[in-house]
Parts: C-alpha cells; sequence; structure tokens
C-alpha cells in the first residue's frame, strides 16, 4: 500500500488535548485466536470501546493486536496453545496507518500505510510474518511493526512479582526501541543457556570447567550493553516515574532504581561505561565461577538484577497496598509509552483492558488527564459493562462481544 496524506489528530484529553501524530490502526482481522474464530474489524479513526462478560473474548483481542507488536503472547503463552481448539494454527493481520516524522517532535510529514500479518501452524511449529505482503527472513525485523502498549489489572505483577517480571518489562520496553538492546540481549540469552548446560554437564561429570567459561566473553560482551542501557532508562526516567505516582494521588514519594551486584567503576563523564561494565562481568563471572559449578547455574549478570522500587524508602512490593501497587504499576506502563512515543515519533495505540477496575473515579480521571497531556493515541478499551466505561472515553464507539464473536 502507498503513502496517504498525513493525519495529526487531537488527542482525546480531559484537560486540554496535545496535538500528536498517532498510530492508527484502521483494520483488524484475527483467524482462530484463542476463542476468536473469525473477527473481520473496520477501527474507527478515535479507537473502539467492547464491551462483555469475563471469558468471552475481550482480553484475546487485544491480545492479538499486542501479537503484532510483540510477536508473542502478552500473557506468556506457547504460540500452539493460542490457536483456537479444533483449529490447524492462528492468523492475525492489520492495516496500520503510522506517521513518518522525526523521532521525538509533535509533527508527521507523510502517514504510511503498512499491512503487517503473522501465522503460526500447529503442525509444524512454523511462525510467518509478512510485511505489505514479503515475508520478513528474521521475525526481529518485525519487532515493533504495530507500536501499541498494554494496559491492564494484572500489571500489578510487575511491582508485586518476581523480578523477572521486571526485568521482563526493561527487556520489552528497551528491545523494542533499541536494536542495539535488541541484539544484545538474543546474543546473551544465547550464550547464558549454553553456559548453564556446561555447568551442568561440569557437575554431573565433576570436569569440563573450560567449557563453561568459554562463554564468558560472549556474556561479558552483551551483557555490558543490557546492564548499561537499562541503568541510563532508569536513571532517565526515575524523576517522572516519581511525579507519575504523586500526580495520580501517591502522597509518599517514590523512588524508581535499578539493583544490580555488579560492581563497575565510576568513569568520569560517564556513568554508564560499557567498557567497564564488561571488565566489572568479567571479574564476576570468574569469581563466581566455583558457586556455578557446584549448583548449575551462573550467578553474576543482568539476568540476575532487579528494578527497584520504593515507596518512603520501604520496598513497594512487600509494604505497598494494594493501590500503591497499582498506580506504581501503571506509572510503569505511562514510562513505556513515552519511550516508544520517543523512539517512534507518534503515540502508539493505548490498549486498555478495564485498567481502572481497581481505582477509585478520581484517581482513573488523574490518569486519563496525564495521558492525554502527553498526547494519548487510538484507544482500545475493553470493559465488562457499559457502566465501567470512564467518562471521558464515553465518546468511542461501542462493539459487544459474546463468546469470541463482535457485534457491532
Amino acid at each position: 500500500m502507498g503513502d496517504a496524506a498525513p493525519r495529526v489528530e487531537d488527542a482525546p484529553s480531559p484537560t486540554a488535548p496535545v496535538r500528536v501524530p498517532r498510530v492508527e490502526l484502521r483494520r483488524l482481522v484475527v483467524r482462530d485466536f484463542r476463542n476468536l474464530e473469525r473477527v473481520d474489524l473496520a477501527v474507527p479513526p478515535d479507537g473502539l470501546t467492547i464491551v462483555g462478560e469475563n471469558g468471552h473474548g475481550k482480553t484475546n483481542l487485544l491480545e492479538s493486536v499486542y501479537y503484532l507488536e510483540l510477536l508473542r503472547s502478552v500473557r506468556g503463552a506457547r504460540d500452539a496453545d493460542l490457536v483456537r481448539f479444533g483449529a490447524v494454527g492462528f492468523h492475525v493481520s492489520a492495516e496500520v496507518a503510522v506517521p513518518a516524522g522525526e523521532a521525538g517532535t509533535a509533527r508527521a510529514d507523510r502517514v504510511i500505510d503498512r499491512e503487517v500479518g503473522v501465522g503460526f501452524e500447529r503442525a509444524t511449529k512454523r511462525k510467518r510474518v509478512r510485511i505489505d505482503g514479503a515475508e520478513v527472513p528474521r521475525l526481529s525485523d518485525a519487532l515493533g511493526a504495530v507500536p501499541s502498549v498494554i494496559f491492564s489489572p494484572g500489571d500489578v505483577v510487575l511491582v508485586a512479582g518476581s523480578p523477572s517480571e521486571r526485568r521482563r518489562y526493561l527487556d520489552v520496553a528497551l528491545a523494542l526501541t533499541s536494536r542495539r538492546y535488541l541484539s544484545a540481549l538474543q546474543a546473551y540469552r544465547g550464550a547464558l543457556v549454553r553456559r548453564n548446560a556446561a555447568l551442568r554437564d561440569a557437575m554431573r561429570s565433576g570436569r569440563g570447567e573450560g567449557r563453561a567459561s568459554v562463554w564468558e566473553p560472549q556474556l561479558a560482551e552483551h551483557g555490558a550493553v543490557l546492564w548499561t542501557e537499562r541503568r541510563r532508562w532508569v536513571r532517565q526516567h526515575a524523576e517522572a516515574f516519581a511525579q507519575l505516582c504523586a500526580a495520580i494521588g501517591e502522597r509518599s514519594p517514590m523512588r524508581l532504581r535499578y539493583a544490580t551486584a555488579l560492581d563497575v567503576p565510576h568513569v568520569a563523564g560517564d556513568d554508564d561505561s560499557v567498557d567497564g561494565a564488561r571488565e566489572a562481568l568479567k571479574r564476576a563471572l570468574a569469581d563466581k565461577r566455583p558457586l556455578d559449578l557446584k549448583r548449575g547455574l551462573t550467578h553474576a549478570g543482568p539476568h540476575r538484577d532487579d528494578l527497584e522500587l520504593a515507596m518512603g524508602g520501604r520496598d513497594l512490593r512487600l509494604f505497598g497496598s494494594a493501590g500503591q501497587q497499582r498506580t506504581a504499576a501503571i506509572a510503569l506502563r505511562m514510562l513505556e509509552a513515552a519511550t516508544l512515543r520517543d523512539h517512534v515519533g507518534s503515540a502508539p495505540l493505548f490498549l486498555l483492558d478495564d485498567p481502572f477496575a481497581e481505582l477509585d473515579a478520581r484517581r482513573a480521571h488523574r490518569i486519563l488527564a496525564l495521558l492525554g497531556d502527553a498526547g494519548l493515541g487510538q484507544v482500545l478499551l475493553v470493559v465488562p459493562r457499559a457502566s465501567d466505561v470512564p467518562p471521558e472515553l464515553t465518546r468511542l464507539p461501542r462493539a459487544g462481544i459474546q463468546d469470541g464473536v463482535l457485534s457491532l
């Protein structure tokens, strides 16, 4: 499909709207994805509200859209488990208008119409991705093709869950916006799997330390990139995180910090030296090698780090109320949206999975105001009841869903 005339929409904010270019989902086609047998949806420019009882496919619909961004389930399911019962595979495709302009500016010189499709076959376990009709040679080439961010009550796991949840949050936000980070992440994970396999083999046989240590230069090389980019992102967004939490309604000061055991010497003028991190990681891997050989696991590296969230100096995971944890989780998603917006130069799709279910109306209003002030993009909102639609979004057209079937 060719270029079209630029579209710059008013952001739907409860306060003074910000005019920003935005990604626009124009058409969504779904076949045999979870309980969605056949969906062919033309999406209005401002977005759509979908109302339906729990268990009828609302979240599945949002997941199908986000699948085109991440190329995997946002809920961590295997591709085979996403195929509708009795079907041979699934297919999701979309027609999307993506503003083309300078990243970080509130302008678009033109709009590019893009077609993105993903198909998966259960029998062969093969996944194919096409952009504008051409199959991409590597899945990573299509990562982020439909810029979007999803908000849901389940996001509380970012705060209350294990460190792996927060590492995954950082990995997604950075891999979608940095090819360097994505490449380092893929290489690091591959080297980590191979070193751990060598460690387990050495643990069983009592020999083979060299087969484990051979992977350490790669872990240090790529792990240093992960460490420095994560630290830089956290440092750049820590103040905004505290400000967002306060604006939503938290009275206690909130803090965001990258927690790491890696001891990297300070380099004048550069708190995040890749060279320093590489050397520190080499030393840490060598120092931990005797322990690693005993336990069959790698104990040093960014795969052991955490994103520390604190409230008034206390661990939010342990001492925060449910409401405080929800506030922090929403602030993290807002930072993710801002990171994506800065990267692509336009507001991403906002996929709202009943995100205000556990919040009072005042906090919901403040969150929508903050999103609107930053430039809220096209919205897909799903709720169980019409009464759950926030007043600020009642203007959106509505559809119903029952047993995976949409009714407009």
